[in-house]
């Protein structure tokens, strides 16, 4: 028996467990697959953007920095990069432009021939305005992932692998799941199962929140000839049609899609991938020739694509961690010493209007 049951072994559920062990709880984690972050920790872009998401996002966010900045315990390397994010707009996404800039903090806007001038491949005609935040950084995943992992195992945590959730019932005020790996009990979980996190739900026997996986895919291309990509952005168009990042001196390309689908373990479909592609192609001076490496990922996402960080109102002991979409990684930090708090009956450091937003109470 345990204190705390956390269903699910992706950064979200790990970190968590992690915060609640350093407050003194007794926590496994379960994992369905033979590693922990298999899923869309493992696929993910890996980029931290103060000013990506929402106003509860951006409020994650800025608890976030600091300790992404000064991990502590988490690690003893850093784990944030220099990168930095360059968007750029045709005439018609302006509007999309102006919204994202409104209330962004560090953000630099640009003409098309800066923007060029920063990624050389762009074409400065086909850019209307761009903008630039310096301080976006890159995220090295494993290291966050595997910090978490050790911190939670060094205060007594257990992570149990190929353990896929068969079935859980409420019975005398324990949660009891059954799993591949065998039984397990205790007064709370946490479901932080990414896109199955409505499966698990439903298996506790509660209704859906609505929680919907969306397909994203990528590519590894060659880098341009002629160009040294190591220092660029990551950049792409504002509107979310396509984006590119420099990977280990090549270019990672995505199409930005969003494709409603099951849960699944995700691969990429040919035609998404050529579609968007073709629109990286018509931003670039640069033709694309060959793909080294293709993948997808699945981002969950609530009705309102805000996370889903509480306790369920029409049980016990049911704390949802779910719903972080493309923002998992970057809100990890946030969000797990946000549970661990209310899960260990300490007061939050995340302000009560952010944690509103957040609880599911509002999608019940």
């Amino acid at each position: 028996m345990t204190d705390i049951l956390v269903i699910g072994g992706g950064i979200a559920g790990i970190s968590a467990a992690a915060e609640c062990a350093r407050a003194g709880a007794s926590v496994t984690v379960l994992e369905s697959e033979p590693q922990i972050g298999y899923h869309a920790t493992g696929r993910s872009a890996a980029i931290f953007i103060r000013n990506y998401g929402n106003a509860t996002l951006r409020a994650l966010n800025a608890v976030a920095e600091p300790i992404f900045e000064q991990p502590g315990e988490i690690s003893d390397k850093p784990i944030l990069s220099p990168r930095g994010e360059l968007m750029v707009a045709s005439e018609e996404e302006l509007p999309v432009l102006d919204a994202y800039l409104d209330g962004a903090v560090g953000v630099e806007r640009l003409t098309g021939k800066e923007a060029a001038e920063i990624v050389p491949i762009l074409r400065p005609e086909r850019i209307a305005g761009a903008m630039i935040e310096r301080n976006a950084r890159g995220i090295d995943v494993d290291l966050l992932l595997q910090g978490y992992a050790r911190m939670l195992r060094a205060r007594g945590g257990r992570i149990v692998t190929g353990a896929a959730v068969q079935a859980l019932r409420h019975e005398a005020g324990q949660w009891r799941v059954e799993t591949a790996k065998g039984t397990f009990t205790a007064p709370t979980i946490v479901n932080a199962a990414g896109a199955w996190a409505d499966e698990i739900a439903a298996m506790a026997g509660l209704p859906r929140l609505g929680l919907q996986p969306y397909r994203r895919s990528a590519a590894i291309i060659p880098a341009p000839e002629g160009h040294d990509t190591e220092h660029w952005p990551i950049f792409g168009s504002i509107a979310e049609t396509w984006y590119a990042k420099p990977e280990a001196g090549k270019l990672m390309v995505s199409p930005a899609d969003e494709d409603p689908v099951d849960p699944h373990d995700a691969w990429p479909e040919d035609m998404v991938l050529a579609e968007g592609l073709h629109r990286f192609e018509q931003a670039v001076t640069h033709e694309v020739t060959r793909l080294e490496h293709s993948w997808a990922g699945l981002r969950t996402f609530a009705p309102d694509r805000t996370p889903v960080a509480g306790f369920d109102p029409r049980t016990h002991g049911f704390f949802w961690l779910a719903g972080q979409g493309g923002y998992g990684v970057q809100t990890a930090p946030a969000l797990s010493r946000l549970s661990a708090a209310r899960l260990t009956g300490r007061t939050p450091e995340i302000d009560a209007a952010t944690r509103a937003a957040l609880a599911p109470d509002r999608l019940i």
